[in-house]
């Protein structure tokens, strides 16, 4: 962080913590550099240690669920004093909260506990295979955004079109079609595509890509695709039969 850029924000009276909005750097990496090049905030010596964190300063922050290194950058002090007085007045910051109550849940045995989550608020945590606990809406989240990379892989990879239609406008609509059912291992689709990649691109090169209605067409006999596995192209497209 350039000291000259530095001093001209702090001198213009701005915060640790606006400075680290701008930048997207952690309020404490600001605070750092402030001290290395000797700057100072025009705030600093109202939230100054006088004696101490004064607990009117220092409760509203920890309430507000900012961790130590977050606080400490507001207030301009290192983390070591944050920590001192968060103990000092038996505060208890929402980290040390939630190791508190997954570690009691781990030794009871609990599949689930309620925590805080920064994208959902009070909600309920999920055990995971490593014993931790991770946001029930936030691993929901995580497979749905999956999901769809991967189907945009596949669709893509597939010629990203109806094979018999040409349709291509909302991928949503597009549906791989086994040309051998015997050769199907799964679906692709839902679970398919939570799968690893590689085994769902071997089922995908195993099908030809239709849109909704084509698909249902083929499958009930409407339309008929006179081709085998061995005619798509490159592209996932069916040559002319």
């Amino acid at each position: 962080m350039e000291e000259d850029w530095l001093e001209a924000q702090l001198t213009a009276g701005r915060s640790i913590e606006s400075i680290a909005r701008e930048v997207g750097k952690h309020p404490s990496t600001v605070a750092y550099h402030a001290r290395k090049h000797g700057l100072r905030s025009q705030h600093a010596e109202r939230h100054a240690a006088r004696g101490g964190l004064a607990r009117e300063a220092l409760e509203p922050l920890v309430l507000e669920g900012r961790s130590l290194r977050a606080i400490a950058g507001h207030l301009d002090v290192s983390y070591a004093t944050v920590k001192h007085w968060v103990r000092r007045y038996e505060l208890t910051t929402v980290r040390a909260a939630r190791l508190k109550a997954t570690a009691a849940a781990r030794l009871a045995g609990g599949a689930t506990i309620e925590l805080t989550c920064p994208q959902h608020g009070r909600t309920i945590f999920i055990r995971k295979s490593d014993g931790g606990f991770r946001c029930r809406q936030c691993r929901s989240d995580a497979v749905l955004k999956r999901r769809r990379h991967v189907k945009a892989v596949l669709v893509e990879e597939a010629g990203g079109r109806c094979a018999v239609c040409g349709y291509d406008r909302f991928s949503a609509a597009l549906q791989f079609h086994h040309l051998e059912p015997n050769a199907k291992e799964f679906t692709i689709a839902h679970r398919g595509v939570t799968r690893s990649l590689a085994a769902a691109r071997a089922e995908a090169g195993k099908c030809v890509l239709l849109c909704a209605n084509c698909h249902a067409e083929v499958e009930v006999g409407v339309a008929t695709l006179r081709h085998s596995a061995a005619d798509k192209g490159m592209d996932g497209s069916l040559r002319p039969g």
